[in-house]
């Protein structure tokens, strides 16, 4: 049972007839006519375990935009249902509005609407519905809650989808529809041409050669159809933020440009989320399923405050890519991490596949080594200049073992990666 402020209300009124008829007589019948009320409203009221709620509408939305999830309330009683329903989400979902007035006539169902808004990715899912039936007079309600349990997943936005016709029109011309021709090695032969310094004398056809009046050497059309595996770092790293998101969201983008230039190019394209055990994989889907396959996959994760057990990762990786692929690997640069983790790990990899690592630098610490302004600037510059000299020279150490680096900042990291992709595929690496 609930009390209403027009309890509180009619009980100041009998307080005003108590004041100018002094006695227990008048103070016993406005007590007695109140407790007559209240009961009469909790007697008169539609009962609210009756109440039969369904939920129907959107199950996913990307971060930025808006869900509509409809709440059908039907009244199978005898008597009018007269209430506020309260559809409780948890905060992060924007649920709007959160208290709603209806009115149920017995036999009849109405429908009421809540629009989400989220601001937090991942799986927004509704707690109880609770319902307050008011009597005739509205001096007190019953109430009761119902579990109308719905799940809104809260996708990742893919603010980098901007970046995607200018790297599709150069892959265009990688693939030869603008007559652009590339050199590499490959699989699928392509035309003879004269030997020039430089080329791989394993490439010189003898026999044309012997035809000719100088050396002929075979050329060939780089693959297409790759493998290229996205592999996410979820430890600790991860959960850094650079300016207004974690590390991890500003992966996921970059690994959804990556993943729709890389489908577009017919390779197959294949997600795996690590920390100390497998978060989440994705992969085999169609061109046409591949991104709806990766936002949902990417949606509900979060970091992991542990340390990433890389040998771990790397076993994921050989037992997900069986033949030579394009491994992408998103994690930090911190001296640490490529000492410890990465370069022990890296041999295995790059013995069987080529290998981007990709990191989210800091615009703070350019912005903290260039100020110069006072003593405590200065000592933060000197920081920050040290911070990095170390990320450079661990990049120098991965560069120097074969690996492609990319350390960009949040906002040119996506178009960063997607470059290093098409550069491995102009140069016949893929």
């Amino acid at each position: 049972m609930a009390l209403t402020g027009r309890l509180v209300l009619a009980a100041g009124v009998g307080a005003v007839v108590c004041g100018l008829l002094p006695g227990p007589a008048t103070f016993l019948a406005v007590l007695a006519v109140l407790l007559v009320g209240v009961v009469a409203d909790v007697v008169l009221a539609a009962p609210v375990s009756a109440l039969r709620l369904r939920r129907s509408g959107d199950a996913a939305v990307r971060l930025g935009g808006s869900a509509t999830v409809e709440l059908v309330v039907a009244n199978p009683g005898r008597r009018a249902l007269r209430a506020l329903v309260r559809d409780a989400w948890p905060p992060s979902a924007g649920a709007a509005p959160s208290r709603q007035r209806i009115t149920v006539p017995p036999g009849e169902r109405r429908r009421l609407t809540t629009t989400l808004t989220p601001t937090r990715r991942g799986d927004r899912r509704a707690d109880r519905v609770t319902v307050r039936s008011f009597g005739p007079l509205g001096l007190a309600a019953r109430q009761g809650s119902h579990d109308v349990p719905w799940t809104v997943r809260a996708l990742p936005p893919f603010t980098s989808r901007r970046h995607l016709p200018s790297r599709l029109a150069r892959l265009r011309e990688l693939d030869g529809r603008t007559a652009v021709m590339v050199r590499g090695q490959g699989t699928e032969f392509d035309s003879l041409r004269e030997y020039v310094i430089g080329d791989d004398v394993r490439s010189i056809d003898w026999r044309a050669t012997a035809r000719a009046a100088d050396v002929v050497v075979r050329t060939w059309r780089p693959e297409r159809d790759r493998q290229v595996l996205i592999v996410l770092d979820t430890g600790r790293t991860s959960a850094g933020r650079v300016g207004d998101a974690p590390r991890l969201d500003t992966a996921m983008d970059a690994a959804l440009l990556l993943g729709a230039l890389a489908a577009r190019a017919g390779d197959t394209v294949g997600l795996l989320a690590y920390d100390r055990t497998v978060r989440a994989q994705a992969g085999g889907a169609g061109r046409g399923n591949l991104l709806p396959s990766l936002v949902h996959a990417m949606a509900p994760l979060e970091p992991e405050l542990v340390e990433t057990d890389v040998r771990g990762m790397v076993a994921a990786v050989l037992a997900r890519a069986t033949r030579r692929s394009l491994v992408v690997l998103f994690t930090g640069l911190d001296p640490a991490i490529v000492t410890e983790g990465l370069l022990p790990g890296l041999p295995a990899l790059l013995t069987r596949h080529t290998v981007i690592v990709a990191a989210v630098a800091d615009p703070r610490v350019d912005e903290l080594a260039a100020d110069r302004s006072d003593a405590a600037a200065v000592y933060a510059a000197a920081a920050a200049e040290r911070a990095r000299a170390e990320r450079r020279t661990a990049a120098a150490q991965l560069t120097r073992r074969g690996v492609t680096v990319v350390d960009e900042p949040p906002e040119r990291l996506a178009p960063a990666v997607a470059d290093a992709y098409l550069a491995l595929k102009a140069a016949g690496k893929l």
